[in-house]
């Protein structure tokens, strides 16, 4: 045996040593829905004396602190849309005796129509279970964060696209677009724990790297990703990219076209760059990309955010040809069922998503709210109407958080069968925006996973008058 291999065995036994320490150590607490018992990640567990832990996608924390071990503890426990019943000072906790090796469920009610399925990106998805001995074959990207997806369909592959990503060797490492691929079905499941496994872009060394490079200062933001088949039927994976400089600052939009040789998005043309004379770029896709084929069979691209801001024919020398695009007039505001009050969409890069959802037979969206209660950037609603152009619905809010931000959500309407009431969406979770100085650990600035279901009783005023 050379000393390589007597390495990795020896490392390989105190690793698993340590696991089986830590599962004979500590007390594992599962938080649960009430009625389901589906595991609720990112619920904050916490002492009267303010050691907090928070759900992972097992639903699990895991506790050893030493002066907790045999003794009564009161655990506060706080989740947005869930909540445990209040006792007569209005606290919302379980009084537990941890001990060594054992486990305790508690039961949360869902007071919102999301359900919350788990952290679809970041490290130690399944940290806290681990350390109670369970879900240990699950592995580690080397990636802790990063913000607002993009995905679609190419050539037989699921492609992910995201914006900055944070690395353990420093605060938002990437700068270019963190991306991955999977199958076209990634989830077999729509029920947690979650679990879906990214095939990451990575570099000679294995690290994780940018898929859109694009020459100048600053990052690089990519959006309205959408695989477009060319005149020879070959298709093609398009995106449009901004260059950002100091605070958020846009001073170049432009397209990019992926390159299937060297696995990155290359400039094909500069559509605006930032002047005295034109300070704000034109019209151009962005958002996220749905397809529609009207009343004569025609097919479109539509891009929005939610709501449709420009079309063109569903072909790749159509979405190169400024010339081809139509812009479009989204709805500045919805209205809310019930009380009537008006709810103004975001007007941010893909501040929603859209599409045709088989089981309603209706197109749907999922938005955020800007200037939402009680969190100004973390509100989500959903409506339906008959066509993606409109007229939209009555809205119905679907997810709250309190003083967090939860921006560009995207839809995932072509994960589940064509005969099932389940609608997906994800989007990103960060205290950024928020004013809110206290970040979740690895939660904040991360990607989850949540669950319409469509024939929830919660949703029919969004169906108005059918």
């Amino acid at each position: 045996m050379n000393l390589a291999t007597l390495t990795t065995r020896v490392g390989g036994l105190f690793l698993g040593t340590g696991l089986l320490l830590a599962a004979d150590s500590a007390f594992r607490l599962e938080v649960v829905e009430a009625g389901s018992n589906w595991p609720i990640p990112l619920v904050e567990v916490r002492t009267t004396h303010q050691i907090r832990w928070f759900t992972d996608n097992a639903g699990v924390v895991a506790i050893e602190a030493p002066e907790l071990i045999g003794r009564e503890t009161y655990f506060h426990l706080a989740s947005d849309g869930y909540e445990h019943a209040a006792d007569g000072f209005g606290y919302r906790g379980v009084l537990l005796t941890p001990q060594p090796g054992k486990s305790a469920r508690v039961k949360l009610k869902r007071t919102q129509l999301a359900r919350r399925l788990g952290r679809l990106t970041g490290a130690g998805q399944f940290a806290e279970s681990q350390r109670t001995g369970q879900d240990l074959t699950w592995p580690e990207s080397g990636i802790f964060g990063c913000d607002s997806v993009q995905t679609a369909v190419h050539r037989g592959r699921r492609y992910w696209l995201w914006g900055d990503t944070t690395l353990p060797q420093y605060p938002l490492g990437l700068f270019d677009s963190l991306g991955a691929t999977t199958v076209p079905l990634p989830l077999t499941s729509f029920e947690p724990p979650l679990q879906l496994r990214f095939d990451f872009f990575r570099d000679e060394r294995g690290r994780p790297r940018g898929i859109t490079p694009i020459s100048g200062p600053g990052p690089t933001w990519a959006c309205a990703l959408a695989s477009l088949p060319d005149r020879t039927g070959s298709p093609r994976l398009v995106a449009s990219y901004v260059k950002v400089r100091g605070f958020l600052e846009e001073y170049e939009w432009g397209m990019a076209v992926w390159n299937e040789a060297t696995e990155r998005f290359e400039r094909l043309k500069v559509l605006w760059t930032k002047s005295d004379a034109e300070p704000k770029p034109p019209a151009q896709p962005r958002g996220h990309a749905v397809r529609w084929n009207d009343d004569t069979g025609k097919e479109w691209v539509l891009w929005g955010r939610p709501f449709p801001t420009l079309r063109c024919a569903a072909t790749f020398e159509a979405w190169q040809d400024p010339t081809a695009w139509e812009p479009l007039t989204p709805p500045t505001e919805l209205k809310a069922a019930g009380t009537g009050e008006s709810v103004k969409p975001h007007a941010g890069v893909h501040s929603g998503g859209l599409g045709w959802h088989p089981w309603r037979q209706r197109w749907v969206t999922v938005f955020l709210q800007a200037g939402g209660k009680p969190s100004a950037l973390g509100e989500l609603w959903y409506a339906e109407a008959r066509s993606p152009l409109g007229p939209w619905g009555p809205a119905v809010k679907v997810l709250t958080h309190q003083n967090y931000t939860f921006y560009n959500p995207c839809l995932h309407l072509d994960f589940t069968p064509t005969n099932s009431p389940v609608l997906l969406f994800e989007g990103t979770y960060t205290r950024e925006f928020s004013g809110n100085p206290s970040a979740t650990p690895r939660y904040d600035y991360n990607q989850i996973l949540y669950r319409l279901d469509l024939d929830d009783p919660g949703l029919r005023p969004a169906h108005g008058s059918e």
